[in-house]
């Protein structure tokens, strides 16, 4: 690696009775692109070990998917926001389009799938805030190129990825020969893709601007890779590889290391590392993905590294206070966070 309209492509002219669709272009802020799952969120005493046991408390269902949780956190702030991602004509399929809308998310780029299950995950949250995640993705996997129009994509200015349990990983790949080379790719991996390696995913990484990762998947996905491209004998530290990935074109790398806080290095060899904020968790479900959002919307309104990791986390804060999206900051909230924060003084 160096370096509020529904209506997919999948429906043709011929289908309409007309020589050409026309499709609008909504100008938006951020489109999001990755799975949409309806969170099956169980808190449990504990979590079980191997042949252990724990018993269930409480059940609620959460709409989530990494990206979506992002785009609806954006959006939360004031964004302008779209989604790609696909659905089943089934009772989470209705829940994720709901929630998209009551978000504010425009739906112009969701696809409705004719037969199959929307995705899922089973959760399991312990009164410590710890979790564990199985996936039935559905219909996720199965997005082609053909279901998305990228005249709407070419009208934002920041596509941010997050990972699919299997094939769609294609439509992300062939979607970045077709978009403006000014539009910033943001990149948050996840364990999915981390876990298959650099070779997987290569393509994406060449094309992204600003790389979102937690200090687990970044060892996972790159410590082997340099270890073998630039001949170490030793093991890297999370900012020997945050720099390698630096010098291999990557604009920004954004480093999110749970209670040690997060460290972040861009191409102008600006290097912070921010600590959290102090809170009492109680799930921790969303926290990355609303780091994100807080981090993605610093970028877009002008804020420096330090700043915008600061936000970050804020925002991040905010989100473990509640059970899946609920917590999720508002403009208002956060627009008295920077008030006071930063006295007004952007710079």
């Amino acid at each position: 690696m160096d370096n509020k309209n529904s209506c997919s492509m999948n429906v043709t002219a011929e289908d309409l009775g007309v020589d050409e669709i026309v499709y609008d272009a909504i100008n938006v802020d951020v489109v999001g692109f990755g799975a949409l799952n309806v969170d099956k969120l169980y808190k449990v005493a504990n979590i079980a070990g191997v042949d252990g046991e724990s018993f269930i408390k409480s059940q609620k269902d959460n709409p989530g998917g990494s990206a979506a949780n992002t785009i609806i956190g954006l959006s939360k702030l004031g964004l302008l926001t779209s989604y790609i991602g696909k659905i089943a004509s089934d009772e989470e399929g209705d829940l994720l389009e709901y929630n998209l809308m009551v978000n504010d998310v425009y739906t112009n780029n969701l696809i409705y799938a004719n037969k199959g299950n929307s995705g899922k995950v089973l959760g399991f949250i312990s009164d410590e805030g710890d979790r564990e995640l199985y996936v039935d993705p559905g219909v996720n996997d199965d997005i082609t190129i053909d279901e998305i129009n990228p005249l709407n994509i070419n009208q934002t200015k920041v596509l941010h990825y997050s990972s699919f349990v299997g094939n769609s990983v294609n439509a992300q790949k062939e979607l970045l020969e077709l978009i403006d080379d000014d539009i910033i790719l943001s990149f948050d991996p996840g364990m999915l893709y981390a876990e298959k390696g650099v070779e997987y995913i290569d393509s994406i990484l060449k094309r992204t601007n600003i790389l979102l990762i937690n200090e687990i998947e970044l060892k996972i996905l790159f410590e082997d890779y340099y270890k073998n491209k630039l001949n170490l004998n030793d093991d890297s530290s999370f900012r020997d590889l945050a720099v390698y990935l630096r010098d291999d074109g990557i604009d920004t790398v954004v480093v999110k290391r749970g209670s040690e806080g997060v460290y972040a290095i861009n191409k102008d060899d600006f290097e912070v590392k921010v600590p959290i904020f102090e809170v009492d968790a109680i799930d921790t479900t969303c926290a990355g993905d609303s780091f994100n959002a807080g981090f993605l919307y610093a970028y877009l309104k002008g804020y420096d590294l330090a700043k915008s990791c600061i936000i970050a986390n804020w925002v991040a804060s905010r989100s473990v206070c509640g059970i899946g999206i609920s917590s999720l900051a508002t403009e208002e909230e956060l627009n008295e966070f920077i008030q006071n924060e930063f006295n007004n003084d952007k710079e």
